[in-house]
């Protein structure tokens, strides 16, 4: 991205985190039954089949064929797993689908062979160029391991659709309950600059999203100190929430009652109580989660509230901006991400209760900034000024600056901690129910 001639790739460094992220996959895989690989757990997403295949192509295409020129290993399949699918309803996802997928022997061969190809390239091939498209400061390496990386986050949250029969519980899989909810309570942050995205040369990788860096001046808000939680959301199913169309936008409203949505994605009513669909076990509803939720149903609590959602930039401010007028890395200061500052890098599959992190807690108080789920802003998904598309994967934020998008900030229980930073960008449609995210309330003035 810049004129830089020290190399920004370490091969050894590079090779164990690829081994890493691997691994990471191949037991994600191992969790499921023989019965579920050619399943579809959501309708608009193709089966899990498709992912075992999809990621080792697209680290084939990415680094061996666009980066080095190289021919790649089985043309037909680097084709079929070229690409996953975002459509916007039914009809996009059926003009895409397909009648039959190849054999898993076939796809893990395939894996296994790719997985070499990868592993001698990080440690002979010419993976930094200057000036190269594709391989200048190592661009196609960090991305076909963040883009696994992310997909890994897909994968979760698909199991998570899957019957209980199809799974595996694994040995170490934890839920921690256990959490009283916090009284609500809000924020005050002044008037102050957020520094959003980063410049080229900045940070080692960065998706094309991510830059050029911007500046916004913000102006004085307040915000929710934890993310709202389950209890909090009862409360607004219980006062009829999901019956009153005040509440809703007009295509959110249509949505809600075309699909007859009652409740979050996450829960379901037993015979006496509500239930959080866990990955591998049904949960009494803990109170002091956060609720997950889609934008939609995010937009509505909030109004009725009378706060809204807060924007890309609000987020950045109550998240790394500090008292003083500096900005920091990360809510908590400067140090990397690890257990003691947020719900991530998949210590867990589930969700803790809020406020379990005061270590990572940012420079106003507020927690929870980074991990135990995304977080919905009411920033619409698009380039900052100056964007341009990145050469090792030029469809990867374009295709969505369609005003259908809209930006999730920090991270979830699922998301590699490699991930975990100020400039990373995520988004999605604002009905889709899947995700693992959740919000706060804003509100213009201070309390």
């Amino acid at each position: 991205m810049d004129g830089a001639s020290h190399p920004v790739v370490d091969r050894q460094a590079s090779i164990d985190r690829f081994r890493e992220t691997r691994q990471r996959t191949t037991g994600m895989f191992d969790l499921l039954t023989e019965e579920a690989y050619y399943e579809q757990p959501i309708p608009l997403r193709h089966p899990v089949v498709f992912y075992e295949g999809h990621i080792p192509a697209f680290s084939v295409n990415t680094l061996i064929k666009r980066g080095l020129g190289r021919d790649g290993l089985d043309e037909d399949l680097e084709r079929l797993f070229a690409r996953g699918i975002d459509p916007e309803d039914q009809v996009s996802a059926d003009g895409v689908a397909r009648g039959s997928w190849p054999r898993r022997e076939t796809v893990r061969q395939y894996a296994t062979d790719a997985d070499q190809a990868i592993l001698d390239a990080l440690a002979h091939a010419e993976i930094e160029r200057d000036g190269h498209p594709v391989l200048h400061r190592g661009q196609a390496v960090f991305a076909l391991i963040e883009h696994e990386e992310l997909h890994q986050e897909t994968l979760a949250y698909m199991w998570h659709r899957l019957p209980l029969s199809r799974k595996r519980r694994p040995a170490d899989a934890t839920v921690l309950i256990d959490g009283s909810v916090p009284e609500p309570r809000q924020v005050e942050i002044q008037a102050g600059r957020a520094t959003l995205g980063a410049m080229p040369g900045e940070i080692p990788f960065g998706w094309d999203n991510e830059f050029p860096r911007l500046q916004v001046e913000v102006p004085a808000f307040a915000i929710d100190a934890h993310n709202v939680t389950n209890q909090q959301y009862l409360e607004f199913i219980e006062a009829g929430g999901y019956t009153n169309p005040t509440w809703w936008s007009e295509p959110d409203w249509a949505w809600r009652t075309g699909a007859e949505v009652e409740h979050p994605p996450f829960w379901f009513l037993g015979a006496r109580e509500w239930f959080w669909r866990g990955m591998f076990e049904p949960i009494p509803l803990p109170a002091a989660w956060p609720v997950y939720v889609s934008h939609a149903e995010a937009s509505a609590y909030s109004r009725w509230k009378g706060l809204r959602l807060p924007t890309e930039a609000e987020f950045h401010r109550a998240a790394f901006g500090t008292p003083n007028g500096g900005e920091r890395a990360y809510p908590w200061g400067e140090a990397p991400p690890d257990a003691t500052r947020g719900n991530f890098g998949f210590r867990h599959w589930e969700p803790v209760p809020v406020g379990s992190h005061p270590a990572g807690v940012s420079a106003w108080g507020v927690h929870d900034l980074m991990g135990n789920g995304w977080e919905w802003t009411s920033t619409v998904f698009e380039g900052f000024p100056g964007f341009r598309p990145m050469a090792a994967y030029p469809e990867y934020s374009a295709d969505f600056f369609d005003g259908q998008h809209y930006v999730i900030k920090g991270a979830s229980p699922v998301t590699a901690t490699g991930l975990v930073r100020r400039s990373l960008r995520n988004w999605f449609r604002p009905r889709y129910p899947y995700v693992y995210a959740g919000f706060r309330c804003v509100g213009d003035t201070g309390w």
